[in-house]
């Protein structure tokens, strides 16, 4: 059996905002993106609804993110988990972390950690929350 867990995300009406905002942060491809209006369901959507997302898919780097905008009476902010990106320079995770928290808010500064040259948790304006971690070389890690 093979299994490959996948995140699966839900917005409030700005899937596709989000998704257009990954690709140029993390350099992500868009791989999907199906509005409710062009779906099997389009009889079931209001009218307001119908540019929203029913289905999206993103790569960044090996992994692949899920997204749809869910209805409004469904919706529920995201809580109880960080996305984790692991990157090996640390200017890359400030450039990134930068990027997130433009118009986010930041739970926890990227900073030294004893684990990682830096690390930092950040919630994005879309309300995904994020942890960037640039681990320590392991000749650099301590005992």
């Amino acid at each position: 059996m093979t299994m490959v867990p996948r995140i699966n995300l839900s917005f409030d009406g700005r899937c596709e905002a989000a998704f257009r905002h990954y690709e140029k942060c993390l350099g992500g491809e868009v791989l999907f993106m199906l509005p409710w209006g062009d779906s099997p369901m389009a009889a079931d959507a209001p009218q307001d609804w119908r540019d929203r997302i029913i289905h999206a898919s993103i790569r960044i780097g090996d992994a692949e993110i899920s997204g749809s905008d869910a209805p409004p009476h469904q919706y529920e902010p995201p809580k109880g988990f960080e996305i984790a990106l692991n990157m090996d320079e640390i200017d890359a995770a400030e450039r990134t972390f930068q990027l997130l928290a433009e118009n986010g808010h930041i739970k926890m500064p990227l900073q030294e950690t004893f684990w990682a040259q830096r690390f930092g948790i950040v919630v994005d304006q879309f309300g995904v929350p994020w942890a960037i971690n640039c681990g320590r070389p392991l000749e650099n890690r301590p005992d």
